[in-house]
């Protein structure tokens, strides 16, 4: 499959865009946004591109805002999207190298955005493909109620990532770091087996140099088969997550162990 990767030009480009957020996210989903804003976003420093296949049909898009934090240029990156035939192709990664590409022409030296610490395949993507830095853990960061069918059921809590682009500071795009965290943790103690919450505290045996959250390797599937089981495994990790990042822990690495397909995060002080 041929892929280009470029910014909106057209309306009827912006308006393709909205219809597959509708179709990721789902017809009634409350946070769309429209074509106007994505137009305008390129105007002043945003990010509206698309991924098109060898028929210009839109397959992919990424959408950002750029500001000032702390007297510095920065990036948000909004949203994300592949369609679900398109996926495993690569298409997400090159969409975020691409807007990288063009926040870095303006000065940008970090993009922020956020993902579910729940779903596999973004965790893979950001930690081992893009080499982002987890900042904080933040619990129903968005409004549960927007009615996207992806988000129905459980609060929406989110990783705050940093993918710093300075050149000072290389991306690691090019490798893949799973393997790596692997072994460097494949030794660690388990924190929240299979979803289990465990009783955690500066004394338990849980405080070690390093450790493991686990996570589904598809919380959407855990999800239709069974809310109160995908209900039990975010609370495991929001526990696991806001006791040892609050205790100087960093998120360092992800994997999933090719041996039995379980998913974990390597945490480490």
């Amino acid at each position: 499959m041929q892929i280009a990767i470029r910014q909106f030009r057209t309306h009827a480009e912006y308006k393709a865009c909205v219809a597959l957020q509708q179709e990721t996210w789902g017809a009634v989903f409350t946070e769309m946004v429209p074509p106007s804003i994505l137009l305008v976003s390129q105007k002043i420093g945003g990010v509206a591109a698309g991924a098109f296949d060898e028929h210009d049909r839109l397959i992919g898009f990424v959408f950002g805002l750029t500001g000032v934090k702390n007297g510095r240029l920065v990036h948000w990156s909004d949203m994300l999207a592949v369609r679900p035939e398109a996926r495993d192709l690569g298409i997400g990664k090159r969409l975020k190298l691409y807007q990288r590409e063009l926040v870095q022409a303006l000065g940008v030296e970090t993009i922020y955005w956020t993902y579910d610490p729940l779903v596999a395949r973004n965790a893979h993507l950001n930690l081992n493909r893009l080499g982002v830095e987890v900042e904080e853990y933040v619990p129903d960061m968005y409004d549960s109620d927007s009615q996207s069918d992806l988000h129905r059921g459980l609060a929406l809590d989110r990783f705050v990532v940093a993918w710093h682009i300075s050149s000072d500071k290389p991306s690691k795009e090019t490798e893949d770091t799973s393997a790596k965290a692997r072994e460097r943790f494949k030794d660690a103690g388990i924190i929240n087996p299979h979803g289990q919450c465990a009783t955690l505290s500066e004394n338990s045996a849980f405080v070690h140099a390093r450790m493991r959250i686990e996570i589904p390797p598809d919380i959407q599937a855990v999800k239709e088969s069974s809310l109160e089981t995908a209900m039990q495994w975010q609370a495991s990790v929001r526990q696991a997550c806001l006791f040892y990042l609050d205790h100087g822990y960093r998120v360092a690495g992800f994997y999933r162990d090719p041996e039995n397909g379980r998913c974990f995060y390597g945490v480490e002080k």
